[in-house]
Order: structure tokens, then sequence, then C-alpha cells
């Protein structure tokens, strides 16, 4: 036989795509082609693999050998395809059966024909799932690959054990089960003392999924309050994992946990850090990676305006997507912007306890950092104050568990309508009950200048959300009354 196939995977933003591996051993010239839009970790498996056959005591040929990863107009990157060539190979060669070349195979292989582990594995689980093939993996890539329902993954750890398990001579091993605690090592809320429209802020925040802005002094707790958000939100369920799973996949990392993602990128990442890009095959930026979690951003002032606006439309259509020579991505971007900033350069404007040494014009330079539209989409801005010694020395507020069973009893009501408040419809808000005084209520808000109209249907949403917290079929004016305190100026 002279002519062999395998299956490997690749994923193209957070799409897995089967890649076909193509072994010809050609005339007696003793050569090794690879094509197919290789990148340099790909054309150095040439020598890998070479090294690898021979170490596991398989001849290599000595024939003219041409690799070809199909689709050739799909970039290709890492050097997860170095087993599935390696069987390719000898199978071509007639060395071994060549059933041995009917699997689904990822792993970087040693010169002595060790096989590592890669990331892919999760992209290799849902094609082998996809094709009812077996997937063949080292330990960390097949717990990933493992992830998948309905993927049958052996773990080996040799390439003369791949092709042992491939060919069915022996039986391997399948990856241990993933199990993730829900609570992973978030921080809990019982921490925060006083703060009591703050946490009811971000209890808000957590049951209908809104945007957050914290604005306060230096030691407030802002950025503590925050990272105690994913203590309170739901965890993920199986298809959120895996959907998390696979966009961090695409950035070349490895999640498998019920946890929600909270990433909180300096102000001083770049443009192509916080939306996704690079150079080759784009990959995710900070808010494709805190999809279904959070995207905190600490001293939002202190991001470049630039980056601020070109947030803005990954934040409200939930998806972004990245356009590069030869191939155009979409990365999902459903995630809560949490925000943090001071009130002026100096921090301490408004302050209780310490004076502002800001010029009038220095606060206007600072605060027209952050645009109107940027703003407008906070659905709760919030004022957060030092606490005093007596609060303190109060006892603990309610921890993370109490205030998540609130949340998860919201978002329930919430799944009803099939997606949370935060990213309700102008015509799903009109078509939901609210009751007269209420209406009324906002309509005054509007006329008054109070909110905007993008505004005015935030102020429903959270209005929304706290009816359901609430428990109440009906928005009422109580509801809308709190809705509208959180839409102040920072």
């Amino acid at each position: 036989m002279f002519f062999a196939s395998t299956t490997s995977a690749a994923l193209v933003g957070v799409r897995p795509h089967p890649v076909r591996v193509e072994a010809f051993i050609g005339e007696p010239k003793n050569t090794f082609t690879l094509v197919g839009l290789p990148d340099t970790a790909v054309r150095e498996a040439r020598d890998r693999v070479r090294s690898a056959i021979q170490a596991s005591g398989y001849g290599f040929p000595t024939r003219r050998v041409t690799v070809n990863l199909a689709p050739a107009d799909l970039p290709k990157g890492g050097s997860a395809y170095d087993l599935p060539i390696a069987l390719g190979i000898l199978s071509a060669a007639g060395i071994v059966p060549p059933q041995a070349a009917r699997v689904v195979a990822v792993g970087e292989l040693a010169l002595d024909g060790s096989v590592r582990s890669v990331s892919g594995g999760l992209a290799a689980g849902l094609v082998a799932a996809e094709r009812g093939l077996p997937c063949i993996a080292a330990s960390e890539t097949a717990r990933e690959a493992g992830a998948v329902p309905g993927a049958d993954v052996r773990v080996v750890t040799t390439l003369t054990e791949a092709v042992e398990v491939a060919t069915g001579r022996t039986q391997a091993p399948a990856p241990p089960p993933v199990v993730a605690d829900p609570d992973g090592d978030v921080p809990d809320l019982a921490d925060v003392r006083g703060q009591f429209q703050a946490r009811r802020a971000l209890e808000i925040a957590a049951a209908g999924g809104h945007h957050l802005l914290l604005s306060g002094p230096p030691g407030a707790g802002k950025t503590m309050l925050a990272r105690r958000l994913p203590g309170i939100l739901p965890p993920l369920d199986e298809d959120e994992v895996l959907e998390v799973a696979c966009v961090h996949a695409a950035g070349r990392r490895t999640r498998l946990s019920r946890t929600r993602p909270f990433r909180a990128p300096h102000h001083s990442a770049s443009l192509v850090a916080l939306v996704g890009g690079g150079s080759g095959m784009p990959v995710p930026g900070e808010v494709s990676l805190a999809h279904r979690g959070v995207l905190f951003l600490d001293e939002l002032a202190e991001f470049p305006p630039s980056i601020l606006d070109a947030l803005r439309q990954p934040i409200e259509d939930g998806t972004i997507t990245i356009a590069r020579k030869g191939i155009t991505v979409t990365f999902p971007a459903v995630c809560q912007l949490v925000a943090a900033t001071n009130p002026c350069p100096c921090g301490y404007r408004g302050d209780r306890k310490r004076s502002c040494r800001c010029t009038s014009a220095a606060v206007g330079r600072y605060r027209r950092r952050l645009s109107g539209p940027l703003l407008d989409r906070f659905d709760l801005r919030v004022q957060v104050w030092r606490p005093d010694a007596d609060e303190f020395l109060a006892r603990p507020g309610e921890p993370s568990a109490v205030v998540r069973a609130r949340v998860v009893d919201a978002r329930r009501r919430q799944r009803l309508r099939g997606v949370a408040n935060g990213r309700l419809t102008r015509a799903a808000l009109d078509a939901l009950e609210i009751e007269g005084d209420a209406s009324k209520l906002l309509g005054e808000a509007l006329a008054a200048g109070k909110v905007t109209a993008r505004g005015f249907d935030r102020v429903r949403r959270v209005a929304r959300t706290i009816a359901d917290l609430a428990g109440s079929d009906a928005v009422g004016v109580e509801h809308v009354a709190e809705a509208l305190t959180f839409r102040g100026q920072w």
C-alpha cells in the first residue's frame, strides 16, 4: 500500500474542523515533503516523526514521502499533527495494518517515540464524536477530549502503543472524568464589610447579566467587590463548559471548569490583546476569553479611549469578527462588563475624609477619557465610598452561597424568556408586564432627561431583574424606582 490517510482536528475560531492527514509513498528517493499550509512547528514535524518512528523500532521508508494536511487552504499550526502523520506514514508504507490510520489522533512526538500532550484535545474529541471514530492522545489532551459527550477517547504514551491501540491489539485506558468544583477559588462576598448599595448592585448584576460600573476613591473596595462577582453567578452548565472551553482552546489554553471565567486585563493591554487577532490564525482576546463570565476593567479611565471604544460593539452584540488575509473568524463575546474607576486623577473627589487636589480642568480631561456611548452601556452605575470604622467592625454580610441561591432562582425565571434580562430586546421588553404607575415613572424620567433612549431600555431591564429577585411577575413602581437609582453619574 502506498497511500493512507488518518484524521486530526483544528479549531477555526471556536469551530472544530477535521483535518485529513494524507501520506503517500512514492519513487525511490529519500525525501520527506510536508504540504498543506503548515507553520514552522508543523514543518519541523519531519525530523520529530522520522526520529520517533526509528526509535520505536519501525523502519522509516527510504522512498519519497509526501504528507498533505487537507484542506490545503486552512492554516495549520502547532505540533499536534506529529502523531497522525506518523500513523499515516507507517500505514501507507505497509509497516503497520491499514486500520492504524482509522482514528482521530493528536499529539506531539518526542525523539524517543513517546507522545506528549498538546492543545487541541477538545477539537479532536468533537471531531471524533461527530465521525464515530476513536480518539487517541496523551493523558492531558485525552482528558480534554474526554469532556465531549459521546467521544471514545483512549490514552497512549508512546507511538508503539498508539499503533497497538489503533489496530485493536491493545485496550488503552480512558481518561479520568473531569470533575470541577463550581466554586473554585473565588473569594467570598462575606469578606466585604458594609457597602450595602454596592452589594445590592452586584447581586442585581449577577441575576440579570448586567454591566456594572463602580466609581469611588482608592481603598473603597471596588476591586474587592468585582472579584467576588463570579462567586454569586450560577455555575456553567455542561453545554456552556464546552462552549467556554472551545474559546480558550482557540487561544491555545485549556479550561474545563464550571466556574465562570473572570478576566482582568491590565490597562496597558494592547488592542489585539483585548479584542483578539494576531498573525496567522486569529486568537481570541480578553473580551472573548470572558465569554459566559466577567470582563473586569480596573482603572477604567487609564485604558486608551480607542481601546475602550473598540469594546463597545462586541459588548453590545455578543460577538466579534476578526478578518485577516485569507481567513475570517467570529468569536463569541457574551460577557458581563464590570469596571472600576476613580472619580478624578487624585481619586478623592467627593470623598468624605480626604480633599480632592484636582483642578476642574484636570477632572474634565479625566472624565472625557470615557465616552458617553461607553458609559451608557453600563446598566448599573454605583458610587462606592470607603467604609467607616463601625462598618469594619460589624458582623460579616451574607456569604456568596446565600446570594447565589437568590441569583439562581432569578435566572430560572429568566430562562423561561429564553435570555438573561441584560440581553432582552426592545420588543421583548415591550411584551413584559409592567404596572401603570411604573410605566408613568419611566416616562417622567425619560422626559426629564434623566435617561437616554438606550438608557430607557436599560432601566427596564434592571427593573425586570429586581422584580425577578423579588419573585414578582409584573414590574412595579418600586422596582423602577430602585433601577433609576443606579443610573447616577460617575
